[in-house]
């Protein structure tokens, strides 16, 4: 039977809870922070989910930090739903974003670099972003010994 439709769209508050389950999940295998439920609903209105027959599936945050500089954060697939090119819609969908919001770069802090650079993104020196990121970073369980990669491209380039 072929995979059905998958439907990318904009959040709602009862998300939340499915949002948590996937990031928790994600999370367990190492390749992703997880994330609380306060910061999940804080941050409802930068999430879009992708939806498979009903179920949130994927889920993405398009954080603004100021006006020339946005995060892409808490990118999930459910793992019986990876290689099926849904990260890289949620990706392409984020930066779309930012370029319809006039961002000038859209960054990521991540355990797999290599996913983003086919996206055009460069790997960077965390500490050429601006230190306000390092607030989350100070709270989190694996500082200062984290492995994150930051990576940035330009919102411009195709």
């Amino acid at each position: 039977m072929p995979d059905s439709p998958v439907l990318l769209r904009k959040t709602t508050v009862h998300d939340a809870k499915h949002i948590h389950a996937l990031i928790l999940r994600c999370s367990r295998d190492g390749s992703m922070m997880p994330r609380s439920m306060n910061e999940i609903y804080e941050r409802i209105r930068s999430f879009r989910v992708l939806e498979r027959r009903g179920r949130i599936i994927g889920c993405c945050c398009l954080h603004i930090m100021w006006d020339d500089l946005a995060e892409i954060k808490s990118l999930a697939v459910d793992p019986a739903h990876r290689g099926k090119n849904y990260g890289a819609i949620m990706v392409r969908d984020a930066i779309e974003e930012a370029r319809e919001l006039k961002v000038k770069q859209v960054f990521a802090l991540t355990f797999i670099p290599d996913f983003f650079k086919q996206f055009g993104f460069k790997k960077i020196n965390m500490n050429k972003l601006p230190k306000k990121i390092w607030i989350e970073c100070v709270n989190c369980i694996h500082y200062p010994d984290c492995d994150e990669t930051a990576v940035i491209r330009n919102v411009e380039e195709k």
